[in-house]
């Protein structure tokens, strides 16, 4: 029998995520998956598994969670707090999740999304190729009190691991492209634009985050003649308010609304994370830099394994204190080790 994560108390919006449903968007279904795709990678380095099983994703705040087995966790994404029964365990980390212990995730810290990862991913019906929850589609749904998730086989065994913490909360620059109607857009608007300093609005999910920001909204003559046309994750575009909206893994497949650009899919994570008020600047690059940024991304997304490294940890507290060799080969006790043999 497979062990099982049951949710003992569900926060507002929990839900199960992967890396998506590609090859769907001509049947309308877009990608959909974790709202930030770098935490997913971050997770499986740390418990040595594929990127593409199944996490919680925790918009806001977490939960609580038992398991009815000894299994490993990491926590990846905005970093929340965290205890098992009671003893605060560090973010950004693997952990062991010894059974029936109570696993506590409260509010973040920072950022928007947390994510929680169990060793062998979560194991729940595949559909479309994925066990992710499109909320937008209704494929899915948000995880409920009470629930039980079957856990996969664990092929690893390490936990006490760490990745130094990245800095894509709190909002910051946002490199973007030209999009479909950038050039629609007067000059004089387009420099407002790139010197305005947005803040991330409360309005915001996964389909996209609105930016909130002082003075004249932003248009073009030219957009409502604008058929509409595919839109993807990534694209800002200009409201009939005048406001922008970044869309995100789950938001339509078409769009009318001018595009005055395109947000870096590296840089689709900081956006997303982006906690209510933090402060947004956008600046426009060429594609063949954004290229460049891309490429030195995915690399760094690969190298991530070779990052891990053992937390320094109180042995007094360790709760799996006897799973870690400390002795490696004997000694005698009476032979003296420096008398030549």
């Amino acid at each position: 029998m497979s062990a099982h994560l049951t949710i003992q108390q569900a926060g507002p919006a929990m839900s199960l995520q992967d890396r998506g449903r590609p090859g769907y968007r001509a049947l309308g279904l877009t990608l959909g998956g974790a709202a930030d795709s770098a935490a997913l990678i971050e997770g499986a380095a740390l418990l040595g598994q594929s990127p593409d099983l199944a996490v919680i994703e925790m918009a806001g705040t977490g939960g609580i969670f038992v398991a009815d087995a000894d299994i490993r966790i990491a926590l990846t994404g905005a970093e929340m707090t965290a205890n098992i029964d009671g003893e605060a365990i560090l973010w950004n980390a693997s952990h062991l999740l010894p059974a029936g212990a109570k696993l506590t995730i409260g509010g973040a810290r920072n950022g928007s999304y947390g994510y929680l990862h169990v060793g062998g991913g979560l194991d729940t019906p595949v559909v479309m190729g994925s066990r992710s929850s499109h909320l937008a589609c209704a494929i899915g749904g948000l995880l409920q009190t009470g629930e039980s998730l079957p856990i996969g086989p664990d092929k690893g065994h390490d936990t006490g691991m760490t990745l130094p913490k990245p800095d894509r909360f709190g909002g910051g620059r946002i490199r973007v492209v030209a999009s479909m109607q950038t050039s629609a857009f007067t000059d004089e608007t387009i420099e407002r634009f790139v010197t305005t300093t947005f803040r991330r609005d409360a309005r915001a999910n996964r389909m996209g985050v609105r930016m909130d920001f002082d003075g004249a909204g932003f248009a073009t003559e030219e957009q409502l003649s604008i058929v509409s046309e595919v839109v993807v994750p990534g694209d800002i575009q200009i409201s009939g308010d005048g406001a922008p909206y970044v869309l995100l893994f789950e938001c339509q497949t078409t769009g009318g609304y001018p595009r005055i650009g395109s947000v870096l899919p590296c840089d689709l994570p900081r956006v997303a994370q982006a906690q209510t008020g933090a402060p947004i600047t956008f600046e426009f690059i060429e594609m063949e830099e954004a290229a460049a940024l891309q490429a030195r991304y995915l690399k760094q997304m690969k190298a991530l394994p070779s990052l891990v490294t053992p937390l320094v940890r109180d042995p007094a507290k360790i709760r799996d204190l006897l799973s870690y060799q400390f002795i490696s080969g004997a000694v005698s006790a009476t032979d003296n080790p420096f008398e030549e043999v």
